[in-house]
């Protein structure tokens, strides 16, 4: 799999700091053991353990920069209603004191969802660390590899239910983003539907309309991107029936990035 070597390989070169937040889990200190020996990363598990110099071990509630960080939150959130003892309760908590690492620069960089709920930890991140520059829209996306070796994106599989045709055409230009970051390939965008160009009347399902305008929108916005839809998944991803259900696509069934129109379908995807 050249393409997860090829990431290992500038992880390592990297060689970041990486705040497991749920470093009780027994599957999340095996990983651990197995990135470090891998040289993958230097790492901080949140939990009880014997630290060494590979893995460290950090309690939140006795960590000597906990009163920093429940100050940091508090003049992040009072505006929110926060009060100093409900910062202090939230930084103490696995996700809370790991996201203050990265936001404090005492890390790279976070990883949790193993024990806690994908909604958890994307409201803790989003409260500590925010958004990243120019990103309009938090959506989430699965790095697949087909037989093995074809790196491609799937998005929205994880956050939002129903994507407005703005919220598309953010996910179709940060998850864009999001490959080339990982694999270094040039992004061909398929804004995924039951219909190809057409096939099924534009006005049988509210979902066509939005994914056209999705479409203009990117085109605006990114203009140098390359996208079509609406497509089926063999119109996005096999070039012969690209060449009969959408002759002329830009995407000429070469897709690697596929933009599904509901949570629903991309989770199933």
């Amino acid at each position: 799999m050249a393409v997860l070597d090829d990431i290992a390989d500038a992880s390592r070169a990297a060689h970041p700091h990486i705040v497991l937040s749920e470093g009780d889990d027994p599957r999340i200190r095996e990983a651990a053991k197995r990135a470090v020996q891998e040289g993958l990363a230097r790492l901080t598990l949140i939990g009880q353990g014997t630290s060494s110099d590979d893995i460290a071990f950090v309690d939140p509630a006795a960590a000597p920069q906990i009163s920093d960080y429940a100050q940091a939150f508090f003049e992040l959130r009072k505006h929110k209603g926060v009060s100093e003892e409900a910062a202090l309760a939230a930084v103490t908590t696995p996700l809370g004191f790991a996201a203050m690492m990265v936001r404090a620069g005492d890390a790279d960089g976070t990883i949790g969802g193993a024990v806690h709920t994908t909604t958890d930890v994307v409201r803790t991140a989003l409260q500590i660390i925010g958004k990243g520059a120019g990103v309009d829209v938090v959506s989430s996306y699965f790095l697949m590899l087909l037989d093995e070796v074809r790196p491609v994106v799937f998005a929205d599989c994880g956050l939002i239910l129903q994507p407005t045709e703005e919220e598309l055409a953010s996910i179709a230009i940060a998850s864009s983003a999001s490959l080339t970051a990982l694999t270094g390939l040039a992004p061909r965008v398929a804004m995924l539907s039951f219909s190809t160009k057409g096939s099924v009347p534009s006005g049988a399902h509210e979902s066509l309309s939005r994914i056209a305008r999705a479409v203009e929108i990117v085109q605006e916005r990114a203009p140098d991107l390359l996208i079509d839809g609406e497509l089926q998944f063999d119109a996005a991803i096999v070039p012969s029936v690209a060449a009969r259900k959408a002759p002329g696509s830009p995407v000429d069934g070469a897709a690697n990035v596929f933009v599904f129109p509901s949570l629903s379908a991309g989770n199933i995807g």
